[in-house]
């Protein structure tokens, strides 16, 4: 696991681990301004409680935060990058479109 080897964290996201932790905050807060948890990802209402329906793999600011940072570091083919955070490709297409999507609202 990557946070518990601090060269291989440093080699993949460009960050120290300590610099990491102080990013996730401002990432956290960001990100549901952007995403608010009222809405879905399309910005439509919710129909269902938050929480509910099926559970992601990267469900942690912590885990969304280390997914798209590995990505911009590395670029790696996106079944690859998959396979490295435990989900199929077209998840892993949907969460960098996201990330992207994001980013570029910033």
């Amino acid at each position: 696991m990557l946070k518990t080897k601090d060269h291989a964290f440093l080699a993949a996201t460009g960050l120290k681990q300590q610099e990491f932790q102080q990013l996730v905050p401002a990432f956290e807060t960001a990100y549901e301004q952007f995403y608010p948890s009222s809405q879905t990802r399309e910005g439509k209402p919710r129909q269902r409680r938050i929480g509910g329906g099926t559970k992601g793999v990267l469900q942690r600011f912590e885990d969304k935060l280390l997914f798209l940072l590995v990505y911009q570091k590395t670029n790696p083919l996106q079944t690859m990058h998959a396979l490295q955070f435990g989900l199929s490709q077209p998840q892993a297409n949907y969460w960098i479109h996201l990330c992207c999507r994001y980013c570029n609202g910033l």
